[in-house]
């Protein structure tokens, strides 16, 4: 059921969406805010066509031309209560102060929450959310929906969901993806490990680390020349200031479907960010050292320039593909990268040779199919023949092996990930904002026991790291091989001669000395080197830090008192 801008339409508290025997059907506010919860988390979780009809199925179609009309669920619906999420572990319904106000009958509401409340245990719901962190969703799965059969209705609970009547008879793949759902949101929610605060901890963990997974982004390769995508002068900004792709979004530089479309597009820009003659930087060669002192388990990149490759790291998936190679869209014939790099260069569309060769059969074929009928039928109808239009013989284009929004990650990616998550023991984010699926998902579901560092030039709020180093990330890395007594690896050049502007492998005094030394945030996590952009967000977080300590300092305080005995108390006032 969709509006003309492909909206769902979902009920509202009072709406009456359906009719059954002439009557309108009304539709209870707790199940309109639960449906349009799941429907919401469509866009973080994947939800197949067949799922989401599954989950309208029931409500019939408004006039087509209606929008979803605003209501008072539009504030409740906000993406971290969603839907009913319960910190405490006891019954959502309970914990939901919104419920007060929804029109649900009282009976069904009581009937909710004795089903809520003897559910399960507390250290039952420990013991699964610990499984849930530690092991993953798929694991989850197997061992309380396979295994044990519990009903999903059941496991929804433990994660403070009580599901109303009318979503608890839905399809099998939509009751699993409520659990997906719960799952998600619940892994996002990783605690901080409190014993890692200080660079000498992130020193200490990557020296200890023997299966160490780094995660990167196009902060890393900025320093080379090639821009991020997504800061304040990255490349969609830039995109957008020039305004000369004509494009309604920047990014539909990278849409799939606008490739297939115009794919010329895409070629006159592309040659800005082809990985030509760029030199690694400090980053890549940082995970190279990494790898040379065996303690690399696998480099997640995002990046599709192949500094990872040139740099001489082997244990790298490149997750969003890369322009190492190249596929036709029509034949699906793959080639060496290079063989399209002088195209890229010159902004011209390639074409599959093959494709091509076959095109040129065919129009030969036809030709001469005309000039036997000419012979037959007269030289006029073989002038005119000859005019006609081409027949529809398309021809492919070539497209590098990156992935463009709305294609699919390759499958290797899913399988690294659950094939790393068992062994890694410390994980290393360096120059991404994570904000792109399902990459930005790694860190939901590797162990929340392991020790996470982020590395980047702004803070990112959707993750609970356990040290923060922010500023830029080629600084960051040196000060760090500093103190491991690390050199990094020498910076290799791709066909061209090194400029005289590359770095050495190792700093200059007069750089080391004219580096000012990095800054802690109050006594937190989160430490501050030359190039960080942190502000509100730091100066909110340090408000926030100093407040919470001196209540915990507080609290201690008021604790200690009762169990003191009268001779300390006496020292103490005497």
């Amino acid at each position: 059921m969709c509006t003309l801008n492909g909206q769902h339409n979902v009920p509202n508290d009072h709406e009456t969406a359906a009719r059954d025997n002439g009557k309108p059907k009304t539709y209870s506010a707790l199940y309109a805010l639960q449906l349009r919860a799941f429907i919401d988390a469509a866009e973080d979780v994947d939800a197949d066509p067949d799922t989401i009809e599954d989950l309208l199925e029931g409500l019939e179609d408004r006039d087509e031309e209606e929008e979803v009309q605003g209501s008072d669920l539009d504030d409740d619906l906000d993406s971290e209560n969603l839907p009913f999420p319960a910190h405490e572990r006891h019954s959502a319904i309970e914990e939901s102060g919104d419920l007060d106000d929804l029109e649900v009958e009282t009976e069904v509401i009581e009937q909710l929450k004795r089903e809520a409340d003897g559910a399960w245990s507390k250290e039952d719901i420990r013991k699964m959310m610990h499984h849930l962190k530690e092991r993953g969703m798929s694991s989850f799965v197997r061992e309380y929906v396979i295994t044990q059969n519990i009903p999903i209705v059941k496991l929804l609970i433990a994660f403070g969901i009580s599901l109303c009547p009318e979503l608890r008879n839905k399809q099998p793949q939509t009751m699993l993806y409520f659990l997906r759902v719960a799952m998600s949101k619940e892994l996002r929610l990783r605690e901080k490990l409190s014993q890692y605060n200080t660079i000498a901890d992130a020193v200490s963990l990557i020296q200890a680390s023997k299966r160490m997974v780094v995660l990167t982004g196009a902060g890393i390769s900025v320093s080379c020349g090639i821009p991020d995508f997504r800061s304040h002068n990255g490349l969609y900004a830039m995109l957008k200031e020039r305004g000369t792709y004509e494009l309604d979004d920047p990014q539909q530089m990278f849409d799939i479907h606008y490739f297939r479309e115009n794919p010329a597009v895409f070629y006159s820009f592309a040659s800005q960010i082809y990985p030509s003659n760029f030199i690694p930087s400090p980053c890549h060669r940082f995970i190279k050292a990494i790898e040379d002192r065996g303690k690399l388990l696998r480099n997640y990149t995002q990046n599709i320039d192949t500094l990872e490759t040139l740099t001489g790291i082997t244990r790298v998936l490149q997750c969003h593909g890369s322009f190492a190679t190249a596929t036709c869209i029509q034949c699906k014939r793959r080639i060496p990268g290079n063989e399209i790099e002088k195209d890229i260069m010159e902004h011209r569309v390639p074409f599959c040779t093959v494709c091509m060769e076959a095109k040129r059969a065919a129009e030969e074929i036809r030709q001469a199919a005309f000039r036997k009928k000419a012979k037959k039928r007269g030289r006029k109808e073989w002038e005119e023949g000859s005019d006609e239009e081409d027949e529809a013989i398309p021809v492919g284009v070539m497209k590098p092996d990156i992935t463009f929004f709305g294609e699919k990650l390759a499958d290797d990616f899913d399988h690294a990930l659950e094939d790393d998550r068992d062994k890694v023991d410390l994980l290393i984010v360096i120059g991404t904002s994570l904000k792109v699926s399902p990459v930005s998902e790694i860190l939901s579901h590797l162990p929340h026991s392991v020790p996470q560092i982020l590395i980047n030039k702004t803070p990112v709020r959707h993750i609970n790291p356990d040290i923060v180093l922010l500023g830029n990330a080629d600084d960051i890395v040196q000060h760090l091989c500093e103190q491991l007594a690390w050199e990094l690896p020498p910076p290799v050049v791709k066909r061209l001669e090194v400029p005289s502007l590359a770095r050495s492998a190792k700093r200059t005094s007069g750089e080391m000395m004219g580096k000012p030394e990095p800054t802690r945030v109050a006594k937190s996590h989160v430490w501050l080197f030359e190039g960080a952009e942190g502000g509100k967000w730091v100066r909110d977080f340090e408000r926030r830090f100093l407040e919470e300590n001196v209540e915990a300092e507080s609290r201690a305080m008021q604790g200690r008192v009762p169990n003191e005995g009268p001779e300390v108390k006496k020292s103490r006032t005497g």
